[in-house]
């Protein structure tokens, strides 16, 4: 099976509830978050991860590895949203349980940036 390589930024809140799945899949979305986006690269990852997650107490951003079925990402659009790297895929909210079963392995923290508070 062939598989994508994605990346997601996140808190420790949300880095939290992917450690208490095992690191298997990724918390479902707050009601004010209606897309789950993961993004194609790790420099943009990093970038979100740097400069908005290390804003909010406690003032850490991670950024999360995962492998992916190439098949199933492929129904999606690759967006772009900024720069030529900043590129994600938006899935809605209440796909993300099925995006979860498309997880190949365990999400990985391969990185992590510390702010100011």
């Amino acid at each position: 099976m062939r598989t994508v390589t994605l990346y997601r930024p996140v808190g420790q809140t949300e880095l939290e509830l992917i450690a208490a799945s095992g690191y298997r899949t990724f918390p479902p979305r707050l009601p004010e978050q209606p897309i789950f986006y993961p993004v194609l690269n790790r420099e943009y990852a990093e970038q979100i991860a740097r400069d908005w997650n290390t804003k909010n107490e406690p003032c850490i951003g991670y950024v999360t590895q995962f492998e992916v079925d190439a098949e199933y990402i492929s129904s999606y659009t690759v967006q772009k949203v900024g720069g030529s790297n900043h590129l994600e895929y938006w899935i809605p909210a209440e796909e993300l349980e099925n995006f979860n079963q498309n997880i190949h392995g365990q999400i990985r923290v391969i990185a992590s940036f510390c702010g100011k508070p």
